[in-house]
């Protein structure tokens, strides 16, 4: 999924209560997987200026890069954050590690030659799924779209308990870039 989607989805799991106490913990535990990719895509773009192509068919798949990615994907490791934010009493991390293994629960049935290693470091399992968030050859225009209705109905749902203007700004932006996008990318080679 698209780390965007992530974090409405997220929002919407969790109760209003925990949403209203602990949307920070959320949004940050919903994203954090990913934000290793992120690290790597601007260092090979724009530090090592190497071409898209490289970057994701050779270099993604470097030991180092596939062992961090697995590290943030990682269920057993935000289990156990999960375990200790509880033991300790911080609720912001364990509110945060369960919003992390929404992450890779929602990622799991998305993802096919790009799947990631969810149980690592106890297993280098990855489940390829028949489907994806983003190749058309495993469905992704159907995938994206489902993606796409998903976040639209969560947002709505958020938007209408929400009071500030900073998140129903990004709510709304959000919608408007996916609509734009799966237009762009995704219903183009049907005209």
């Amino acid at each position: 999924m698209n780390t965007p989607s992530h974090a409405i989805l997220n929002l919407v799991i969790f109760n209003q209560q925990i949403r209203t106490h602990s949307s920070p913990a959320i949004l940050i535990g919903a994203v954090l997987p990913d934000i290793p990719i992120f690290v790597f895509y601007f260092l090979m773009k724009f530090v090592y200026r190497l071409p898209e192509k490289q970057i994701w068919s050779e270099v993604y798949y470097q030991p180092f890069w596939q062992a961090v990615v697995s590290t943030f994907h990682s269920i057993p490791l935000a289990l156990l954050g999960i375990l200790i934010g509880h033991i300790a009493n911080w609720q912001v991390i364990e509110v945060g590690c369960i919003s992390m293994v929404l992450h890779s629960l929602l990622d799991l049935p998305v993802h096919n030659d790009d799947a990631h290693r969810h149980f690592f470091p106890f297993s280098n399992y990855r489940f390829i799924s028949p489907f994806s968030y983003w190749d058309i050859n495993h469905y992704g225009r159907i995938v994206a779209l489902v993606e796409i209705i998903l976040v639209l109905a969560a947002s709505i749902y958020i938007f209408l308990g929400t009071q500030a203007y900073l998140g129903t700004g990004l709510l709304i932006a959000v919608n408007v870039f996916y609509g734009f996008r799966y237009c762009r990318f995704y219903l183009k080679s049907y005209l």
